[in-house]
C-alpha cells in the first residue's frame, strides 16, 4: 500500500507567488504562470517551483497539487490529486496538496476555473482540465530533461517522477529539472493526449485519503476552531418566524454581564451579542430581552402547509410536465387501477459544524475565514456586504465539518458576520450559530406530496402511469432564472426523458408526470440529493405497489420495463445479485429493492429488514450498486455509499422539521434525531463502472436507501408506507 502524504504537509504560502501572467484556456484551465521565488538557500528544499497552475515541484521531488474544490469529507481533494498525479506520472508517496483561495483565483483571471463544490460535481466537472494540467506538466518536465541531455523527448520515459533515457542509461528526477521546465512554453491543453482509464495506475485505485491524519489526531483547525489575535466572538438570534423582523431589544439589561462588548442589530431581522468568548456572548444573548414582529407568517403550521400541498395534487394548472401517449385514458380503461398518495417532510441539514464565519475589516481590506462549498460565492458575499472591492477581499479556506448543500450559494452567515464586523474595525469577529439557530434558520429540503395512478392490463402489464408532485420550489427562492415559462423542471429531478443527469429508467407506453408548485414561507435549498430523494421514494415505492397488484415479483416487474435502459438495469441486476434476491432469508426477515438515477449516476439497493410483532423495525443489511462511469477511488466510493446509508436512514427513520406558529421545531438532536451506531446496518457496495461517462458519487445512492427499506417493510407487513419519517408510522 502506498504511503500517504497528508495535506497539511504543504507549506506554500500565497505570498510566495508573484503571478506574472495567465494564459486562460477552455474550462477555466490555464498553463504557463511563471512564478519566481525569492528565497534563500536555507529554505530551498521547502520551496516548490510552479510548472503550471495545477502542479508545483520541490527539489526533493515532492509534487504539490493545487485543489480548487472544497473538501467536506467526500474525498474530492484526494480524487482530484489522483487524476493530476496519474497524468503527471509522479510518485504518489511524494504527493501533497495546496488549496487555492478565491482571491488568488481572481488575481489569476480565474485560472483554476469555478470553485463551487456541490451537486456531486467536484470531480466530474473538473476531471478533464485537471488531468490535462497534470499531463501538460509532465510534457514540460520531459522536454526540460531532453533539452538538458540534448536528446529527443520521445526517447524518454518516466516512472514515479524519475525521467529515464534508455539508450544512455541516464536518469533524473522531476525536482532536478523543475526550474528549467517552468521556463518553457506550455503545450496547448487541447492537444494533450490523456491516458485511457484502463492504463491508470494511481487513479482508479483505492489509495488512502490525503486529508485524514489531522482529523484523527485532532490537530485540524476547522473554521469554528479558529483563533486570531484580538478576536471577539458573536452569537446571533434571527426572528424565529421567517418573514418577521426585529422590533426592539433592551441592551441595558445585559451591559454588565461578563465579557460583554456590544449588541448589534443585524439587518432587519436579527440581533447579535459580541463578547470576549462565544459562551459569554451566547449567555448574554439568552438574557437579552428581545421583541419580535413575527408578521403574518406566525399563523402558519404543518397542517396548513399539508392542506396547501393537497390542493396542488388536484389543481388544474401545473408548473412542469413530461408526457407521452395518453396516460389518463389508459388508466381509465385499464383492467386494474392502482392509486396512492405519498408525502415527505422538510428536512434540516444538521451539519456537525454549525454555521460560522470569522471576518476582519481593515480599511480597504476584508478577510473572511469560512467553511464554504463555494469559495467564490463567499468572496462575493464578503465584498457585497462590506462594500470593499473584490480584489481587496480574500476568503481563507477551511475543510468543512459537513456541507450537504447548506454551505453553497446562500452565504447568509457570511453576510451576518460582515454586518457585525463593521462595528469593530480592525478586530476579527467570529460569528458562531448555536445548534438551535442552525436548525431554526436552515434552507431545508423541500416538502412535497405526490399522487400516483397506474393502469394494468389483464396480464398485469403497466399500460399507463400518472405522477403529480405538489411541493415547494428551490428555484423560486434561490434561482428564479431556473423557472422557464413558469415551469420548474428541477422539482421533477429523476423523471427526465433524456439520458444525462437524472433519467427515469422505465419505459411506459402512456406516461404523464406533472409538477404543481406550492411555495411556503419556509426557505428551501439543496440537501444532499434534493429532489431525487423524494421522487425516488414516490416512484420506487409505488412500483412495488403496482407490482403487487399485478401479482408479479418486484424485481421482474421492473426488469420488464427497463429493456431500453441498460445502465439502470445493470445496477439493478448487480444489487439484486449481490443482495441475494430470491434466495431464502431467516424467519421474519424480508427484502426490498429500488433503483433510481441522479447526479449523472445510476444507483440500486436491496434492503433486508425485520418488523417485530410490536412494530419495531430493524434494518439488517443493505446492498447498494453504483455506476458512476469512471471510478477514481473505489475505496472512497464505498465510504461515500456507507455515508449515504447513514444519512438516508436518519431521514427515513427520524427526519422532519414541523412548523408550529410559523416557526420551525425540533431545534436540537434530542428531537431531531440521527441514526445511532447500533442502528447502522451492514452495508455492502458494488461498483459497476462502464467507463463511458463521468457521474457523481456523494449524492446518487441516497435516493434508493429509503425506498428499498420501505419496500422491505411492505414485504414484511403487507402494508405500504406512504409518509415519512417512520417514527410517525405505526408499522403493525
Amino acid at each position: 500500500m502506498n504511503r500517504t502524504v497528508f495535506a497539511n504537509d504543504a507549506k506554500l504560502s500565497r505570498r510566495k507567488f508573484i503571478v506574472g501572467s495567465a494564459a486562460v484556456a477552455g474550462g477555466g484551465f490555464a498553463l504557463g504562470l511563471n512564478v519566481p521565488f525569492g528565497v534563500d538557500a536555507v529554505h530551498a528544499q521547502d520551496v516548490a517551483t510552479e510548472i503550471n497552475v495545477w502542479v508545483a515541484i520541490k527539489p526533493d521531488n515532492t509534487c504539490v497539487i493545487r485543489i480548487a474544490r472544497s473538501e467536506m469529507g467526500q474525498g474530492t481533494l484526494t480524487g482530484i490529486a489522483q487524476l493530476v498525479a496519474e497524468e503527471l506520472e509522479c510518485d504518489w508517496n511524494k504527493v501533497t496538496t495546496e488549496g487555492i483561495t478565491p482571491g488568488r483565483n481572481l488575481a489569476s483571471k480565474r485560472a483554476w476555473g469555478e470553485m463551487g463544490t456541490g451537486g456531486s460535481r467536484g470531480i466530474r466537472t473538473s476531471e478533464d482540465y485537471v488531468r490535462r494540467g497534470g499531463a501538460a506538466a509532465r510534457l514540460m518536465l520531459l522536454q526540460a530533461a531532453a533539452a538538458q541531455w540534448n536528446v529527443p523527448a520521445g526517447e524518454l520515459t518516466v516512472y514515479d517522477g524519475v525521467i529515464s533515457h534508455g539508450a544512455s542509461k541516464r536518469s533524473i528526477r522531476y525536482g532536478e529539472v523543475a526550474a528549467s521546465a517552468a521556463k518553457l512554453t506550455p503545450p496547448d491543453p487541447k492537444t494533450v493526449k490523456l491516458k485511457d482509464p484502463k492504463d491508470w495506475k494511481i487513479a482508479g485505485k483505492p489509495v488512502k485519503r490525503l486529508d485524514t491524519a489531522d482529523k484523527l489526531d485532532g490537530s485540524k483547525v476547522f473554521a469554528i476552531d479558529l483563533k486570531l489575535p484580538g478576536m471577539l466572538n458573536a452569537a446571533i438570534k434571527d426572528c424565529p418566524v421567517y418573514g418577521g423582523k426585529l422590533k426592539s431589544y433592551d441592551e441595558s439589561r445585559i451591559a454588565g454581564m461578563p465579557g460583554f462588548k456590544k449588541v448589534v442589530r443585524v439587518q432587519d431581522t436579527a440581533v447579535a451579542v459580541v463578547a470576549d468568548t462565544w459562551w459569554h456572548a451566547r449567555t448574554a444573548l439568552d438574557a437579552l430581552p428581545v421583541v419580535w414582529d413575527e408578521g403574518p407568517n406566525a399563523s402558519q403550521s404543518s397542517a396548513a402547509i399539508a392542506e396547501m400541498l393537497r390542493d396542488g395534487l388536484e389543481a388544474s394548472a401545473t408548473n412542469g410536465d413530461r408526457r407521452n401517449g395518453d396516460a389518463l385514458k389508459a388508466i381509465g380503461e385499464a383492467a386494474t387501477r392502482v392509486d396512492a398518495v405519498y408525502s415527505t417532510p422538510f428536512l434540516a441539514h444538521a451539519c456537525m459544524e454549525v454555521m460560522n464565519c470569522t471576518v476582519k475589516l481593515s480599511g480597504d481590506k476584508a478577510d473572511a475565514w469560512v467553511p464554504t462549498q463555494n469559495l467564490e460565492a463567499s468572496l462575493a458575499a464578503l465584498s457585497e456586504a462590506s462594500g470593499i472591492p473584490l480584489d481587496k477581499c480574500e476568503v481563507h479556506r477551511h475543510d468543512l465539518g459537513g456541507g450537504f448543500g447548506r454551505r453553497g450559494g446562500t452565504q447568509d452567515y457570511v453576510h451576518q458576520a460582515v454586518e457585525i464586523a463593521k462595528q469593530f474595525p480592525d478586530v476579527p469577529i467570529k460569528l458562531i450559530w448555536s445548534r438551535e439557530e442552525d436548525q431554526a434558520h436552515d434552507f431545508y429540503r423541500p416538502i412535497s406530496q405526490c399522487k400516483l395512478s397506474a393502469g394494468l392490463d389483464a396480464a398485469g402489464n403497466l399500460t399507463g402511469l400518472h405522477v403529480r408532485v405538489s411541493g415547494q420550489s428551490i428555484n423560486a427562492m434561490l434561482n428564479p432564472k431556473g423557472i422557464v415559462d413558469g415551469k420548474d423542471m428541477r422539482q421533477l429531478q429523476g423523471y427526465s426523458a433524456t439520458p444525462g443527469d437524472a433519467q427515469l429508467g422505465y419505459g411506459v407506453p402512456n406516461l404523464l408526470i406533472e409538477y404543481a408548485m406550492r411555495n411556503t414561507h419556509v426557505p428551501v435549498g439543496p440537501w444532499r440529493g434534493v429532489n431525487t430523494n423524494q421522487n425516488g421514494v414516490y416512484m420506487e415505492c409505488f412500483m412495488d405497489e403496482v407490482a403487487k397488484a399485478a401479482g408479479k415479483d418486484p424485481l421482474e416487474f421492473r426488469r420488464a420495463l427497463m429493456k431500453e435502459y441498460p445502465k439502470h438495469l445493470g445496477v439493478l441486476n448487480a444489487a439484486a445479485e449481490k443482495g441475494d434476491w430470491g434466495k431464502p432469508l431467516p424467519a421474519g426477515v424480508h427484502r426490498g429493492i429500488a433503483q433510481f438515477m441522479g447526479y449523472g449516476s445510476y444507483s440500486a439497493a436491496v434492503a433486508e429488514v425485520s418488523v417485530s410483532p410490536q412494530g419495531k423495525l430493524k434494518v439488517h443489511r443493505m446492498v447498494l450498486a453504483l455506476n458512476c462511469g469512471h471510478a477514481v477511488n473505489p475505496g472512497q466510493i464505498e465510504a461515500q455509499v456507507q455515508g449515504s446509508v447513514a444519512y438516508g436512514l436518519s431521514a427515513t427513520l427520524y427526519g422532519e422539521m414541523p412548523v408550529e406558529n410559523g416557526r420551525m421545531t425540533n431545534l436540537n438532536f434530542d428531537s431531531y434525531e440521527i441514526l445511532r451506531l447500533a442502528e447502522m446496518p451492514k452495508v455492502e457496495t458494488v461498483v459497476v463502472p462502464t467507463y463511458d461517462f463521468w457521474g457523481g458519487v456523494g449524492e446518487p445512492t441516497i435516493c434508493v436507501v429509503a425506498p428499498a427499506v420501505l419496500n422491505a417493510i411492505f414485504a414484511a407487513t403487507g402494508k405500504p408506507v406512504r409518509s415519512l419519517p417512520l417514527k410517525n408510522v405505526k408499522l403493525v
